[in-house]
């Protein structure tokens, strides 16, 4: 081992952030605990959200469904019919600003640019799956009330309300009446695209796992468990969604610590802001600024770093792609070969982490799912999003961490990835809730 290396090393281990830090299997141990505290309504990190979206639903074949996907930015619509192959066919797809978050709306503004987005679609079919990437709590109907708006949209008056109750309204009294709607989000939908493929290999259960901006996770999870509801079928299942991001039984380092303070939400989401996109690369930052003060780096980029609002999690993985990108916030000629090789110790550490703390988060999710213990019928992980895909040696880590708490267990797993996730989980959704 070079020199450089140990001295990252050393320093990593000091602040918590090397992966020799983690206890892998105490941390799925103490998931699970959260996962099972938030079934049965205890104090608990992870919010365990019932869909009331069952996984084992066939799916009809050659019928259409209109789909909705709300995403950050965008508002995406289209027709989809799966045929008996279970290919996916999506017709008269349209794109546009997602309403609100280009300054306020009212309620009935919102509805009305909904419409209008939709109606050329309408007369596709009576049913409607909405992927709704928004904070809702969902009902036992499967329409959502919004909790709060996220990613700049305003639209305070829908705050509260039904979405699908909205929007099936705003249609009606424009002659559309009828329709069914089921409102579901991103990793539900996730979770459910994945039936497409794991249909195929006889998957025994379904897991949706996000890692993007931002991280969450769903899993197909026993009616008897989820004792916090007295309304439920007990001999039937469901899919939950943990809003995994929120997991916060770990310990955290002092730069972990510091970098949480600067946040908009101190102490809230730790662990995703230790793994996911929109907080890798600013986390990187405040690690390299302690480093320069500890004397692992030169002082000479204190400077610099000081003239960085932040760092993108995109300009620190292309970095760690080629540290001599002549177009990249490292292409000052003041950082040298030394501190380049350190910087590379430096940031894989941290990657390393949170693949390592990835692979927990989906290990536990598979384990408490209490299936794929037969190699005939592993459990299908879905897997979407552009940090888990496109981060410099993530998702081998990752693989690498999984074989190890899951195959090495005896427990059978089937990763995939299914373009477009959201829009085809939610046209499932639509066809089968």
């Amino acid at each position: 081992m070079n020199h450089s290396r140990k001295r990252a090393e050393a320093f990593l281990k000091e602040y918590g952030i090397h992966v020799s830090c983690l206890d892998s299997d105490l941390l799925v141990e103490n998931f699970i605990s959260e996962m099972e505290k938030g079934l049965t309504g205890e104090d608990s990190s992870l919010a365990m959200i019932p869909t009331f979206i069952d996984s084992d639903q066939m799916v009809p074949k050659n019928e259409p469904v209109i789909v909705i996907d709300a995403g950050g930015t965008n508002l995406r619509a289209c027709s989809v019919v799966i045929d008996e192959k279970s290919n996916v066919v999506t017709e008269n797809f349209a794109k546009r600003r997602m309403p609100g978050i280009d300054g306020q709306l009212s309620a009935e503004q919102f509805y009305a640019e909904l419409c209008d987005f939709i109606l050329p679609l309408v007369n596709c079919s009576d049913r409607i799956g909405f992927c709704f990437s928004y904070p809702v709590e969902i009902l036992p109907s499967r329409d959502g009330k919004l909790l709060q708006w996220t990613k700049e949209v305003d639209v305070p008056e829908v705050v509260g309300t039904l979405i699908g109750e909205g929007l099936l309204s705003a249609l009606a009294q424009r002659g559309h009446a009828g329709k069914q709607v089921v409102i579901l989000n991103d990793t539900v939908a996730t979770l459910l695209a994945g039936k497409t493929e794991g249909e195929k290999r006889k998957c025994s259960s379904y897991i949706g796992y996000i890692l993007g901006t931002g991280t969450n996770t769903a899993y197909v999870e026993l009616n008897s468990s989820i004792t916090k509801r007295t309304d439920l079928p007990h001999d039937g299942h469901q899919i939950i969604n943990t809003e995994s991001g929120n997991f916060s039984k770990f310990a955290r380092g002092e730069i972990d610590l510091r970098f949480d303070s600067t946040t908009n939400d101190p102490g809230c989401y730790a662990f995703e802001k230790m793994i996911s996109g929109a907080y890798l690369g600013p986390l990187c930052l405040e690690l390299l600024k302690t480093a320069v003060e500890d004397g692992i780096l030169s002082s000479r980029l204190i400077d610099l770093a000081m003239t960085w609002d932040t760092l993108s999690t995109k300009d620190m993985d292309d970095f760690l792609g080629n540290p001599f990108l002549p177009d990249s916030p490292f292409a000052d000629p003041s950082i040298d070969q030394d501190d380049r090789e350190m910087l590379v110790h430096l940031f894989s550490g941290v990657v390393a982490r949170a693949a390592m703390l990835s692979a927990v988060n989906i290990s536990a999710a598979v384990l408490k799912s209490g299936q794929g213990r037969n190699c005939l019928n592993p459990v299908c992980i879905n897997i979407d999003g552009s940090t888990f895909y496109k981060t410099n040696w993530f998702e081998s880590r990752v693989e690498a961490y999984l074989r190890t708490q899951l195959l090495d267990a005896g427990v059978y797993y089937d990763l995939v990835f299914v373009e477009n996730a959201p829009i085809i989980g939610a046209a499932i959704a639509g066809l089968t809730s």
